[in-house]
C-alpha cells in the first residue's frame, strides 16, 4: 500500500496476491445458491420511472415528539434530538478537523489474514464457531462433531448480532446473533458433497438459526465475555416458530407435518435483522430458495410461476436435505418453501418463548427489518428484498406502542407487527432521463436525487393489488410488488433509519446487470449500468405516510474513478468502498458500513462516513477482515465496536486445503467468529473514534 503524500489519501497499489477479494465459487454456492450465476428472477415489465421529472417534496424538517424511540443495531440505545434537513453538499476542498466520532487514522486497504484494525485499539474474541452457548456443551472438536453438542454450541457463519443492555450502566448484556448458512465444504474434512452423511445434514441443522447469551462488557478496559446463564439459548432448524398475523394458517402453508399452517420447525439464512424498541430481535430469513429441490417436479403451473418468482431451482438441492426429511422436497411438499422468507422475532429476555414468523410483513429474500417509532406512537419497520432487481419495503402497524421493559409490554408490542399496512416503494429522479447515461456522471444539479411514493399493498385482510388476495399479498409479495410497479433496485439490504437525523440510509450492494441488454436500464436511484461497487441511498421519509424525497449519499468504488461519488467531499481524502451491506449508527449520527464482496482487491472491511456537516462523505475505513471473509452485523457504541466476521477462509477449496488460520493463527482452521474492538488509553477503553 501506499499513500500519495501531497493528499493524504491511501491507494491501493496491485497486490501480489492469488487471493480474489471477490466472493468465493463456494461462497456463492453454499450462502446463495449461485444467485448471481442465475438470470435474476424478477422478469416483471415494470414501467420505467427514470425518465419521469417529478417535483422533489420538500425535506421533512423535524422529527417531532421527544418520545420518539429510534435504535440502531448498538443493541436497543435510546437517542435523542432532531431531524436536520439534509445540508448542501460540502465545497470539494473541504477539510478541518475530523467529525466527532471518527478520529483516527484510517486503515489501508490490505489482504492480511487476521482484523486489521488502526493504531492504539484492541481486538478480542468473543465467541467463535463451536464454542459453548448452553449448558452440557463440549468443547468444539472439528474431527468429531456431533448434532447434540451443535445444538448446544455457537453455530456457523454469524451474521447480523443485537446487543441488548439489561442495567442503565450496560455491563450485562444480551448479545443474539445470526447463523446465516452453512459451509459444508469447509465444516467437514473429507466431505463428499454428492453423498452427505445423515450426520453430517443434522449437525448442519443445528448449526443454523440464532445464539442468544450474556454477554459482560468491561467498562473500564474494554471488550465482552460471553458467560453461562439462564438466558443462554440456541434456536435452529429443529426450533418451533408460530406463525402470525394475517396468512397465519393460510392454505399456502399448510403441509403434511402442519395440516394448521401456523406451526414451522426452524428458521433458516438469517441475515440482517434489527433490536426492537421493547427489547427483542428481529431477524430476516434471506436466500431460503437454495435449500429446497426438484421445483421441476411441480406441475401445477401457477405454483410453478410463483415458486420461479423466489428462485426455487429444478433438481436436487446443494445440501441434499432432500434425501432426509421430505419437508425440502418441493415436489413432495410444494407449501414448504411458502413457510421461509419471512422476518422472525424473538424474545432473548424469555428462553422458554417460541420465536415468531411476522406474515404482515411479507415474505421475500429478507435482509432484516429495522424499526423507527412514529410522533403518534406507531411503529415502522423498513426492509430491502436482497436481490438484483428487486424491491425495498416498509410497513406500519395500526397500533401503537405501549413503554416500557415488562414482559406484558414486549408481549403488546411484538402483536403491533401483526396488524398494520404493507408498502413497496417507486423512485423518480429529478433529472432529464438524457442525463443519467449509465456512466456514472452527475446531471446537472450536481446530485442524485429525486422524489417516491410508499405504494400500499395490504393492511390486514384488505388487498390494495388487483387480482390478489390479502393472503396472496403477504405469501407472494414479490409478484404482488411487480403488479403495482414498484421499481426495481441494485440489491437493496440494509434500510435503517438514522436515530440522530431521523433519515433512512439504505444499502445498494451492486448489480451487475444493471442497464446491460435484456435488463432494466439505468434511472437515477441506480445510475450506473454493470454495478458493481454499489451505492448507499438516503431518504427524508414520513414515516407514516406515503411520500419521501431521497438523494445518493455515496455511489461507491474507487475514488480514482469518475463515477464514483462520496456525498460531495473531496475524493482525494476518502478511503476506498466497494459492496455496502450491513449498517449502523454511532450517537453522533455517523453511519457505519460493512463491505461483501469488495471489488477493489482489498478485504473486506468496516467503514465510517458522517451524513451531516462539513465532512460529510468523508469515508474512513476502520478495520478489514481475514482472507475470504465478510464483514457483517456491526455494533456501534461508544467505547465499543463489534463484527461478526463471517466465512474466513472460504476462499479455499476445502477444509483440507484452508487459506486463512483466523482467529487461533498456527495451523488451526478458520472459524466464524464475532469480534469485539476498542480504543486503548493506557489499559483504559476510550471512545471510539475520539483521540
Amino acid at each position: 500500500m501506499s499513500a500519495r503524500p501531497d493528499s493524504g489519501r491511501v491507494v491501493p497499489l496491485p497486490l501480489v496476491s492469488s487471493h480474489s477479494a471477490r466472493r468465493s465459487a463456494v461462497t456463492c454456492e453454499y450462502r446463495c445458491g449461485n444467485a448471481c450465476a442465475h438470470e435474476a428472477p424478477n422478469t416483471s415489465d415494470n414501467a420505467y420511472f427514470g425518465d419521469i421529472v417529478a417535483n422533489v417534496l420538500s425535506r421533512r424538517g423535524a422529527l417531532k415528539g421527544s418520545a420518539v424511540l429510534a435504535l440502531s443495531t448498538a443493541g436497543a440505545m435510546a437517542f435523542g434530538g432532531t431531524a436536520a434537513a439534509r445540508p448542501a453538499p460540502p465545497h470539494p476542498e473541504s477539510g478541518g478537523p475530523s467529525a466527532p466520532g471518527t478520529d483516527f487514522d484510517p486503515v489501508p486497504p490490505n489482504t492480511e489474514d487476521r482484523v486489521v484494525v488502526p493504531e492504539g485499539y484492541e481486538q478480542r474474541i468473543v465467541i467463535r464457531w463451536g464454542d459453548p452457548v448452553v449448558p452440557g456443551a463440549p468443547e468444539f472438536d472439528f474431527h468429531h462433531q456431533t448434532p447434540e453438542a451443535q445444538q448446544r454450541q455457537f453455530g456457523y457463519n454469524n451474521d447480523f448480532a443485537g446487543l441488548i443492555p439489561l442495567d442503565g450502566a450496560g455491563r450485562r448484556n444480551l448479545l443474539v446473533v445470526n447463523h446465516e448458512y452453512t459451509t459444508e465444504t469447509h465444516m467437514f474434512p473429507g466431505y463428499d458433497a454428492e453423498n452427505p452423511t445423515e450426520q453430517q445434514v443434522r449437525i448442519a441443522w443445528a448449526a443454523h438459526g440464532q445464539s442468544v447469551l450474556l454477554v459482560m462488557r468491561d467498562l473500564a478496559r474494554g471488550g465482552l465475555t460471553a458467560e453461562p446463564s439462564r438466558y443462554n439459548r440456541r434456536i435452529t432448524l429443529n426450533t418451533e416458530f408460530e406463525v402470525r398475523g394475517p396468512a397465519a394458517g393460510s392454505d399456502h402453508l399448510k403441509t403434511s407435518a402442519d395440516p394448521s399452517g401456523t406451526r414451522v420447525l426452524g428458521t433458516q439464512n438469517n441475515c440482517a435483522g434489527g433490536v426492537t424498541p421493547w427489547g427483542t430481535m428481529l431477524s430476516g430469513e434471506e436466500n431460503v430458495h437454495q435449500y429446497f429441490a426438484h421445483a421441476d417436479r411441480v406441475t401445477d403451473p401457477r405454483t410453478k410461476r410463483r415458486l420461479d418468482r423466489y428462485g426455487f431451482n429444478a433438481g436436487a438441492s446443494t445440501r441434499k436435505w432432500e434425501r432426509f426429511d421430505e419437508r425440502w422436497d418441493l415436489g413432495r411438499e410444494p407449501n414448504e418453501a411458502n413457510r421461509f422468507g419471512w422476518i422472525v422475532e424473538i424474545d432473548p429476555h424469555d428462553p422458554d418463548s417460541t420465536p415468531v414468523k411476522h406474515t404482515a410483513l411479507g415474505r421475500f429474500k429478507h435482509e432484516g427489518a429495522t424499526i423507527e417509532v412514529a410522533e403518534d406512537g406507531r411503529v415502522v419497520a423498513y426492509m430491502g428484498d436482497d436481490e438484483r432487481f428487486d424491491y425495498m419495503y416498509k410497513f406500519v402497524s395500526h397500533g401503537t406502542m405501549k413503554p416500557g421493559g415488562s414482559a406484558h409490554a414486549r408481549r403488546h408490542n411484538m402483536g403491533l407487527l401483526d396488524e398494520g399496512t404493507l408498502y413497496v416503494a417507486r423512485f423518480s429522479g429529478d433529472s432529464p432521463a438524457a442525463e443519467i447515461d449509465g456512466s456514472g456522471a452527475l446531471p446537472a444539479d450536481g446530485e442524485f436525487d429525486g422524489s417516491g411514493e410508499w405504494l400500499p399493498l395490504a393492511g390486514g385482510a384488505k388487498s390494495y393489488v388487483p387480482g390478489f388476495t390479502a393472503e396472496e399479498v403477504y405469501v407472494f409479495t414479490r409478484l404482488a410488488a411487480d403488479a403495482v410497479g414498484a421499481t426495481k433496485m441494485d440489491r437493496p439490504e440494509d434500510v435503517q433509519p438514522n436515530p440522530v437525523n431521523g433519515r433512512v440510509y439504505c444499502a445498494l450492494t451492486n448489480n451487475s446487470n444493471r442497464g446491460t441488454p435484456g435488463h432494466a436500464p439505468v434511472d437515477e436511484t441506480n445510475p450506473r449500468i454493470g454495478n458493481k461497487h454499489g451505492h448507499v441511498l438516503e431518504m427524508d421519509d414520513d414515516a407514516t405516510g406515503t411520500r419521501f424525497s431521497w438523494t445518493l449519499l455515496l455511489v461507491c468504488g474507487d475514488p480514482e474513478d469518475s463515477n464514483t461519488y462520496f456525498g460531495g467531499f473531496d475524493k482525494n481524502r476518502v478511503s476506498p468502498i466497494s459492496c455496502p451491506d450491513n449498517l449502523a449508527f454511532d450517537r453522533h449520527g455517523n453511519l457505519w458500513i460493512s463491505t461483501d464482496g469488495n471489488e477493489l482487491g482489498s478485504h473486506d472491511g468496516l467503514f465510517v462516513v458522517p451524513v451531516d456537516g462539513p465532512q460529510r462523505g468523508h469515508v474512513k475505513q476502520f478495520l478489514t477482515v481475514p482472507n475470504g471473509a465478510e464483514t457483517c452485523g456491526p455494533i456501534v457504541t461508544d467505547n465499543l465496536v463489534t463484527v461478526c466476521v463471517q466465512h474466513p477462509g472460504e476462499d479455499a477449496e476445502d477444509a483440507q486445503h484452508p487459506t486463512s488460520h483466523w482467529p487461533d493463527g498456527g495451523d488451526s482452521r478458520p472459524r466464524p467468529s464475532l469480534t469485539a474492538v476498542w480504543r486503548d488509553e493506557g489499559g483504559r477503553a476510550g471512545e471510539i473514534g475520539r483521540r
